[in-house]
């Protein structure tokens, strides 16, 4: 990850506010998202939402007000606007949640919407400068997994609404607070070896992925030897250590921190070495052989609800990747890292 001293260089000083054109550090992204936010609330953020993804539908980019120098990635690949997803998609869904970043000018979205008439879940990141889209940063998950759960978010209807629910005033805490206390998610799982420190988790931690349940879900099946269960809670999960099997989580890219709410939406990749990394040994000192067989890659967008210093739910829009790929917004070094970024 950049130095403070190379981010702060990548800023440049433009009638008198910050413009960043690179990952800048964080005083420097609360500087140039404070002109932002009074141009731009949630409203106006969700706005720019429902503009992105109605000329998506459209299969027109024209209609979209963007930057010169706009940039857009869908699932990790540089493209075009009007290329890749903007020529399939056919119409949006009905589940939406929305994350707005009023400081630094961000907002993520998390809904359903349908490709060549079949269900998938999408994530997308928009950043804001002077009222123009600048950059936009797309997850599409398609397959099965991804259509049953769409399916399951449809029926779901609305957002968990303890994703909206402002945190008092008197609990609130800084943007680097919450990214701390959601990247101590990463970090756990990383290697999980069942022995770490997991009291950053709440007693009503939950969470989706690709739309279901894979904690405290009564439907699940029972655990088989060797793996974990989604019938269990976060935190049981974790101190199983049955996790040791995901082996690095990097390019971690905490771009959408909304502190009156405590959301925090990180993208990054989880890898799956494979080979050695497979046997290891659990907390109760049984030796175990599980996880993929082959290296992958989730490329993946996960948002954090935090309040009090602990997770409360997560929810993920995750696809299979090439090992090793990178989502082309850091440089090679931040995205081979597992240190945090913003």
């Amino acid at each position: 990850m950049l130095g403070k001293f190379w981010k702060f260089a990548a800023c440049f000083v433009l009638v008198g506010a910050f413009v960043c054109f690179a990952n800048c550090g964080p005083a420097a992204a609360q500087v140039a998202g404070a002109s932002q936010a009074r141009n731009c609330g949630r409203a106006c953020l969700d706005g720019f939402v429902n503009q992105f993804l109605d000329a998506l539908v459209a299969h027109d980019p024209s209609r979209l007000p963007v930057t010169k120098y706009i940039k857009y990635t869908e699932n990790g690949q540089r493209l075009e606007l009007g290329d890749g997803f903007w020529r399939t998609a056919t119409a949006r869904g009905d589940y939406k949640l929305y994350i707005e970043d009023t400081q630094a000018g961000e907002v993520g979205f998390f809904g359903t919407m349908k490709e060549a008439g079949q269900p998938v879940i999408l994530a997308l990141r928009l950043r804001i400068y002077q009222n123009k889209i600048s950059e936009a940063e797309s997850i599409i998950a398609r397959g099965d997994m991804a259509a049953n759960g769409a399916k399951a978010l449809e029926k779901l209807g609305t957002p968990d609404p303890i994703y909206l629910r402002d945190v008092p005033k008197s609990q609130r805490v800084s943007r680097l607070d919450l990214i701390d206390t959601a990247n101590k998610y990463f970090s756990g799982m990383q290697q999980d070896n069942g022995k770490g420190d997991y009291s950053f988790f709440a007693d009503d931690c939950n969470r989706l992925e690709n739309g279901m349940q894979t904690t405290n879900s009564p439907n699940a099946r029972p655990a088989r030897p060797g793996s974990y269960s989604a019938s269990w809670g976060c935190k049981q999960q974790f101190a199983s250590g049955l996790l040791h099997f995901v082996s690095r989580i990097r390019d971690r890219r905490y771009m959408v921190v909304d502190t009156e709410r405590g959301d925090v939406l990180a993208f990054g990749f989880f890898d799956h070495e494979a080979g050695n990394t497979r046997t290891f040994q659990t907390p109760d000192g049984k030796t175990v052989t599980a996880g993929p067989v082959t290296p992958w890659t989730w490329e993946i967008a996960e948002l954090f609800k935090v309040q009090g210093g602990q997770i409360h739910r997560i929810q993920a829009v995750l696809t299979q990747a090439p090992y090793g790929m990178i989502s082309g917004w850091s440089s090679w070094q931040d995205a081979m890292s597992d240190k945090p970024q913003w």
